[in-house]
């Protein structure tokens, strides 16, 4: 079992920045994946950001440049820093991790679940 909290969202202007985290708990060793996922009223679940056992990253496009996720394995906390905001950027962020190891494109391979903080970028 693999429990995530998540914390850090707010209301920015565009341009902005805001950090994210995560609170890991539960069985996370061996190879397993966290990612960031958001999803936007009215439009399907996106994969934003996610991180290996090894400590390789993976973005997606339109963040590429402006996010920035990382891992404190010391504290079991994931971060995603968010700089340069933009209103499309504006969404329900939720943390998730794949036991095993998932692919940022396919949420279903994503087991556990945090409950989610709202980022919301005003023009």
């Amino acid at each position: 079992q693999v429990q995530l909290v998540e914390s850090g969202g707010g209301s920015v202007q565009s341009g902005g920045s805001l950090t994210l985290s995560c609170e890991v708990s539960g069985n996370t060793y061996g190879k397993y994946t966290l990612a960031w996922f958001r999803q936007a009223p009215g439009k399907k679940r996106e994969g934003v950001a996610s991180i290996e056992s090894d400590g390789s990253t993976l973005y997606t496009d339109s963040v590429k440049g402006r996010f920035t996720i990382s891992e404190d394995t010391s504290k079991n906390i994931l971060y995603l820093q968010m700089n340069s905001l933009k209103p499309e950027d504006t969404a329900m962020y939720r943390c998730a991790a794949a036991p095993y190891g998932g692919s940022l494109f396919a949420s279903g391979d994503f087991r556990y679940w945090g409950q989610g903080t709202q980022v919301t970028v005003s023009s």
